[in-house]
């Protein structure tokens, strides 16, 4: 597996494009367009918020039907959440728009939105928006920044990745994108992700591989606790890289599903990272748990806790917290033989074990929690099952965002 450039158009076949339409922004691109000319198979998963938005049902229908798709349309400003019938006919007349402009049928287009819950979309500049996409659309590495940048709400920075691997002698490549900051805490995630890839292969398997790596990557982060209206992650793959059908979990499945956790992984971590406000990228990394379930519940546990995630952002080593947080999450273990240590590019040290505080320097501590990531290790010695989850440090600005997020 080899890192590559770009994002959603680094796999062959691919175009995007990202444009300013004022659908809520006045002054950055608000919509984004990811297009193959090739009809694609796509796997999906979405929020498990009872409330769901629009977009979030019509992509669902598309997805649950096995309809192969050649695009799909993204606006950034309002969430098109709690829009009722008005909101769901919304992303029958986006995809209607697109399809015409694209020269393709209605029901290969899929519809995401993110922003403010409850607003109409101005279906005006959204039409509009769609022209623009399908004129301007490209298969170039800025092309596809442009549809990252596009996709932006509250993040400050555009999230992408794109890997290469080999699969029956021919390079497949995966390349993605997402957005998130805030409203994250993905159970499948306001988080969208798209991926695209070349790759061959039968639609079962592409969502068996994407449902199952979720649970260790999107499904493991965490900015606020809050699970979003409109948590999308698309998986779409046009099959033009040419390789033999994956038709079976062999030898080559194996390599595409671990290429596949690195492009989700990947862009987990950089959602995380990027949290509203947020200084540092928080890891809690448990060892040696019962079971891997035991382990997931633990680890995401520790970077949920508003408390430390507060403690990091004062780079204060108070790993009382971080116990009563291994406490509370519901897995039975004893406090007495465990091990905590925090890690960073300047070093390693423990600073719990057997039952109390170890001998540690609180300056070195110190020094490792003021870097820009931070990681705790929870050692259980009760297994061989481990887990990472990933969040960021909570601070002053996170309140002032979301105090003031609609005007």
């Amino acid at each position: 597996m080899e890192q590559t450039a770009g994002g959603v158009t680094a796999a062959k076949g691919f175009m995007a494009a990202g444009v300013a339409a004022g659908v809520k922004y006045k002054d950055r691109k608000d919509m984004a367009l990811i297009y193959s000319e090739r009809p694609c198979m796509v796997a999906g998963v979405f929020t498990s918020n009872v409330v769901k938005a629009a977009p979030v049902l019509w992509d669902r229908e598309i997805v649950s039907a096995g309809r192969d798709v050649h695009g799909v349309i993204v606006n950034a400003g309002i969430a098109n959440a709690c829009t009722g019938a008005q909101g769901y006919d919304y992303c029958h007349r986006t995809a209607a728009a697109a399809a015409a402009a694209l020269g393709v049928s209605e029901d290969s287009i899929l519809v995401a939105s993110t922003g403010v819950i409850g607003m109409q979309l101005p279906m005006d500049k959204i039409v509009t928006g769609v022209s623009y996409l399908a004129d301007l659309k490209a298969a170039s590495i800025e092309a596809g920044d442009d549809a990252a940048h596009a996709i932006m709400t509250t993040d400050t920075v555009a999230k992408q990745v794109a890997v290469t691997v080999t699969l029956g002698g021919r390079t497949v490549t995966i390349g993605g994108m997402c957005k998130g900051s805030g409203m994250i805490h993905p159970n499948m995630c306001t988080m969208l992700g798209f991926v695209t890839t070349d790759v061959c292969m039968t639609k079962e398997l592409l969502q068996e591989a994407l449902s199952g790596d979720v649970q260790d990557t999107f499904n493991m982060i965490s900015v606020d606790g809050d699970t979003s209206t409109n948590d999308t992650l698309l998986l779409l793959a046009n099959g033009q890289a040419g390789n033999p059908i994956i038709s079976s979990r062999g030898e080559d499945y194996a390599i595409f599903c671990e290429a596949l956790h690195f492009v989700n992984e990947t862009l987990a971590k950089k959602m995380a990272g990027d949290g509203e406000g947020a200084t540092a990228l928080f890891e809690t990394k448990v060892v040696h748990a019962a079971s891997k379930e035991e382990a997931r519940i633990l680890a995401k546990s520790v970077i949920c806790s508003s408390l430390t995630k507060a403690a990091i952002f004062g780079h204060d080593a108070n790993w009382g917290r971080i116990l009563c947080a291994l406490g509370y999450a519901g897995v039975n273990f004893d406090p007495e033989k465990i091990a905590l240590y925090f890690t960073g590019k300047s070093g390693k040290i423990l600073i719990y074990e057997g039952g109390k505080a170890a001998d540690y320097s609180e300056e070195e501590a110190g020094k490792i929690l003021s870097e820009p990531e931070v990681t705790v290790v929870v050692d259980m010695k009760m297994g061989e099952a481990s887990a990472s989850a990933w969040g960021c440090d909570l601070t002053y600005d996170y309140v002032k965002i979301n105090a003031d997020y609609r005007s």
